[in-house]
């Protein structure tokens, strides 16, 4: 704010756009003679309120004017000298030569906005490229430092479509280009109220880490909403190859999330400060942004173990593959059980042959029986001459079809001698697949809603089955995307983690290999071996340090066994629950407010001024 001298000298310092204040130490900061105070902008970072090289012009920002009788041509002027004026010539060439730079230099920032969405992507799998998520986070922090709310909310929206466009162009599998287009622009809006968030609060001191609080804070409203969340695409998903990847142990995937984006925003604001030598304490705590990451997951390193605490076991999974990819592989309900109940007695002639080991138990992917064997004594018998040729206990994905209500996406716990015992229903139902949301008004874009004809309830309990004495945690398909539906399976006992899955819907897509990704961050999470069946692949079997020691191949029957480590060790994550997100909750929620005060106090003083 300047001062009154300044003010009465008519040399007022120009007010950053927006209403913000001046960051310190810039050259819209007023010195106590009232003069302002020499500065030079940053690079890449101009000052508030004047036009951003390779950027456009702020709103309400100063333009030079055109000075009269210049000889300057003003569309669309006319008066009685306007004979006078020269003709087009090489001034103005080179006139229509700068409007062309121009417009190159304003396109620049929301095209740098949409390619740091795609530098994102790219960091995720089945590429392992996962240092490009810290860079595509430093671009993004070029495109939005210093830039107003508004500004930063578009380009925010540029930056989610560039990165959830190609990621979830699997959602459009077999159902056409409306649904993947609808997601991605719901989840692109959200990811640009994060931007808008990182905009306002990188004018604080050590901003880097206010922005990356704020970006957890984008990350936990769309695993929240709408509809109950949308959790694929975090930061910590792209991440089970990487050097930050003890942090999930440490923290969880929030902490991990936010680990990768204070390393990409304080990269930014080292290169930064960097450039500027009068700014050599700023460019320690870049430096510091950009190393403590690094550092925090290198002492958690002892947290990620693959050694065994309860003994082993010798698990088996089961991928019965289905005769089709797509949505017609519904149509083929009983061949998928059949395949699986085939392939589980392979293996049961194969461990008689002395070619495979004896498995304690066995699980089978989610929706390997969409017939309901209560209901379907045919089902039922070939589920149970299955289970009885393997001789151990079978976990059987299954679709339950009560009298009224909601279907069931069930696993059944089913053993040898006493048949189906336990079961559990999945809790996190996904939208627009299991369930239509607003039916009626979505049937207007596709008529594709109506293949789910009749909606699936939420189960309410964690399931863990006791499978020849070992705990195995059953956590289905999209409920592997939710922290808190894993954590509360290894809280209620889980020695094990089963992700039973099918993905015969997307195809030959890149969703198995983000969903497998995502197994592998939770295996480190909690110390626990994951075990992913599904019904076309891939399968895996996941060591508790992320490591995949066994997969299969997409649409092959296959089966998987392999002697696994059990644990029962609770990690910092497993222990500490969402406590990790919510601490950085509220650093988001403190720089916001700190923010909003400012302008605040800003808007007051300015008005005092006026009446003054």
């Amino acid at each position: 704010m300047s001062s009154s001298a300044t003010r009465a000298a008519g040399n007022e310092p120009r007010k950053p756009a927006g209403g913000d204040e001046a960051e310190p130490g810039s050259a819209l900061t007023a010195t106590a003679a009232g003069t302002p105070r020499p500065g030079t902008p940053e690079p890449g970072n101009p000052e508030p309120g004047t036009p951003a090289p390779g950027g456009p012009a702020e709103p309400g920002s100063a333009r030079p004017a055109t000075p009269r009788g210049s000889g300057a041509s003003t569309h669309g002027t006319s008066g009685p000298d306007a004979h006078d004026r020269p003709a087009p010539g090489p001034r103005a060439a080179e006139a229509g030569g700068g409007r062309a730079g121009r417009a190159g230099r304003r396109l620049l920032r929301p095209g740098l906005a949409g390619l740091s969405g795609v530098l994102l992507y790219l960091s995720f799998p089945p590429r392992p490229l996962w240092w490009l998520a810290p860079a595509a986070l430093a671009l993004l922090a070029w495109c939005l430092h210093g830039r107003r709310a508004r500004t930063g909310f578009g380009l925010g929206v540029l930056h989610g479509l560039g990165f959830l466009l190609p990621l979830l162009v699997w959602t459009g599998e077999g159902v056409g280009p409306v649904p993947w287009l609808a997601l991605a622009a719901v989840e692109s809006l959200l990811v640009g109220v994060t931007a808008l968030g990182i905009s306002l609060v990188s004018r604080l001191p050590a901003w880097p880490l206010w922005g990356a609080a704020v970006w957890i804070a984008g990350e936990a409203l769309r695993a929240r909403a709408p509809f109950g969340g949308f959790p694929w695409g975090k930061l910590a998903f792209g991440q089970p190859e990487g050097v930050f990847l003890p942090l999930a142990a440490l923290g969880g995937t929030p902490l991990l999330s936010f680990g990768v984006a204070l390393c990409g925003f304080g990269l930014y604001e080292a290169l930064r400060a960097g450039a500027d030598t009068r700014r050599a304490g700023a460019a320690l705590l870049a430096a510091v942004s950009v190393a403590a990451p690094l550092a925090a997951a290198l002492a958690a390193r002892p947290l990620v173990s693959a050694a065994a605490e309860d003994g082993t076991a010798v698990a088996a999974v089961i991928q019965g593959n289905v005769p089709r990819a797509g949505f017609e592989f519904n149509a083929q309900r009983r061949a998928v059980l059949d395949n699986h109940a085939r392939r589980t007695i392979q293996l049961a002639e194969d461990v008689k042959a002395g070619r495979a080991e004896q498995p304690d138990f066995v699980v089978w992917p989610e929706n390997s029986s969409d017939i309901d064997p209560y209901a379907e004594p045919d089902a039922y018998a070939v589920i149970d001459q299955a289970v009885k040729a393997i001789g151990v206990p079978v976990a059987i994905g299954s679709v339950l079809v009560p009298d009224s209500g909601p279907l069931r996406n069930t696993m059944i716990l089913w053993d040898p001698v006493g048949g189906p015992t336990a079961t559990y229903d999945k809790r996190k139902i996904q939208p627009f697949g299991e369930r239509i949301p607003m039916r009626s008004f979505v049937r207007l874009f596709s008529s594709d809603v109506d293949r789910v004809q009749r909606d699936f309830g939420p189960g309410k309990e964690p399931g863990v089955f006791d499978m020849a004495g070992t705990g195995v945690g059953m956590v289905t398909c999209f409920e592997a995307a939710f922290d808190d539906a894993v954590r509360s399976t290894v809280r209620a006992g889980a020695q094990v983690i089963a992700v039973p899955s099918n993905n015969a819907t997307f195809g030959r897509t890149e969703m198995t290999y983000q969903q497998l990704a995502m197994d592998r961050v939770r295996a480190v999470e909690h110390s626990r071996s994951v075990l992913v069946p599904v019904t076309s692949g891939v399968s895996a079997v996941i060591r508790p340090d992320g490591t995949i020691v066994k997969r299969t191949e997409m649409f092959t029957a296959d089966a998987l066994v392999d002697q696994i480590p059990l644990r029962s060790t609770r990690t910092p994550a497993t222990r500490l629950g969402p406590l990790p997100e919510y601490a950085l909750l509220a650093l988001a929620a403190g720089a916001l407010g700190r923010v909003l005060a400012r302008r605040i106090r800003t808007r007051s003083a300015r008005g005092r001024g006026g009446a003054a």
